[in-house]
């Protein structure tokens, strides 16, 4: 949903209210006067089902061991849905969770509308020192800090290295090296290249920073993205579909991309680290050496990668705050992060994760931790979370051919200008 600044800022005031009086559907904390934590947690998780779910389940409901009249109540969110189904609710002041898996940017935009608890000063936050200040950035807004990192990403790209061989090819460095690797796997195998993601605008970006673009100049009130890096940006990508490099959807591209990888259909696939549990389980990877993964190939301005990621965040309405503030820490903790690093493979956001050698060893996260450090940061601003409606759109329409690079990234920007209400 697209929201101006001056809508954003109305319904901000009413979500004050609203939070002020409403509540989640958990019922009241007994630690209060007792010094004892009590009652239910609802937490939305919004990781992928079948693989990260599992663990995160597990990982949350032993929270009750250490506080065994707590109540967590796991509740798996699709990621798509999320962010305004918490809207929503957190608006209404009925079913809105005590605590949910924020994406990165939807963090500014939450706190924003008053739906979430400054953290500062309560047991949510310990250790602060020991966040990647990458990660930590996204959860401060207006000089408050209002969630905990919990896992940090960026992207790379994954490849079959039984195809690799069979081919006679190396990992493409740059978009034309891609182009020729993706020709000769073509030639040698008759299996597609690439299999770009066409239904999701986060797969867009890497190629953006590429070209030297980028979504928005938020220190100068800028929008970017129909800028020349920007049609060029576009146009990379639709090439990469029409000369036959790589194939696209329109929807469900996630299950599509991951079934033809998993398979072994198609040699590449750019996707993170949220990505590898669920990739080991296609036979192709039944042996995990199998799965190579390297950086997105270089664009003509270099090499480009999103920063991504999850927060924890506590809603302001919360009948259980005490216990909701200990959760976030306890989920967040060095031991939990080491815990699901090493089952799942995703990145730590706090340093002494790093120096444990479960994690220290494995493999994908010492790719994706310097891909990390250097990944671009999104804006951190209340508008961040709603750029990405009008971009997956045109996106889709380019590779589709439904509409030309200029036109897309020209609708794109006024979508973001109309937003955006006094950028230029």
């Amino acid at each position: 949903m697209r929201r101006g600044i001056a809508a954003t800022a109305l319904v901000a005031a009413l979500g004050v209210t609203l939070a002020a009086c409403g509540g989640s559907d958990s019922g009241s904390s007994g630690s209060k006067g007792s010094g004892e934590l009590s009652g239910t947690v609802t937490w939305w998780d919004t990781s992928t089902v079948g693989s990260e779910d599992k663990v995160f389940k597990k990982v949350a409901e032993d929270f009750t061991k250490a506080h065994p009249k707590v109540t967590v109540k796991y509740v798996n969110v699709p990621f798509g849905e999320a962010q305004n189904k918490f809207k929503n609710a957190a608006q209404s002041g009925s079913g809105a969770p005590d605590v949910i898996r924020s994406e990165v940017a939807w963090t500014p935009e939450f706190a924003d509308l008053g739906y979430l608890a400054p953290l500062d000063g309560t047991a949510a936050l310990k250790n602060q020192d020991d966040f990647l200040k990458q990660a930590a950035a996204s959860t401060k807004y207006k000089g408050k800090t209002y969630a905990v990192p919990q896992v940090i990403d960026s992207m790379g790209i994954f490849y079959n290295k039984k195809i690799f061989k069979e081919a006679g090819v190396q990992v493409p460095k740059t978009v034309d090296e891609l182009k020729a690797v993706s020709a000769k796997i073509k030639q040698k195998t008759g299996k597609t290249g690439l299999y770009l993601r066409g239904d999701d605008a986060y797969w867009f970006l890497s190629f953006l920073y590429g070209e030297g673009g980028d979504l928005v100049d938020a220190p100068n009130k800028k929008v970017t993205i129909d800028s020349p890096a920007g049609v060029k940006a576009f146009k990379v990508v639709k090439d990469l579909v029409d000369s036959g490099a790589a194939k696209t959807d329109a929807t469900d591209g996630w299950n599509n991309m991951q079934t033809a990888f998993k398979e072994g259909k198609v040699a590449m696939m750019i996707n993170g680290p949220w990505a590898v549990a669920d990739t080991y389980a296609g036979k192709e990877f039944a042996d995990k050496a199998n799965l190579g993964i390297a950086p997105v190939p270089a664009g003509s301005a270099g090499q480009g990668a999103p920063q991504g990621g999850h927060n924890l965040a506590v809603y302001a309405g919360s009948k259980n705050l005490d216990a909701s503030y200990a959760f976030a820490e306890y989920m967040t903790s060095a031991e939990t992060q080491a815990k699901i690093s090493k089952e799942l493979s995703l990145l730590p956001t706090r340093e002494s994760v790093y120096l444990k050698s479960d994690v220290a060893l494995n493999e994908q996260i010492a790719f994706f931790k310097p891909v990390v450090d250097k990944a671009v940061e999104r804006p951190w601003i209340p508008e961040t979370g709603s750029l990405f409606a009008p971009l997956v759109t045109e996106y889709t329409k380019v590779l589709t051919g439904q509409t030309t690079p200029e036109k897309g990234a020209k609708t794109v920007g006024d979508g973001y200008r109309k937003l955006l209400k006094d950028w230029k």
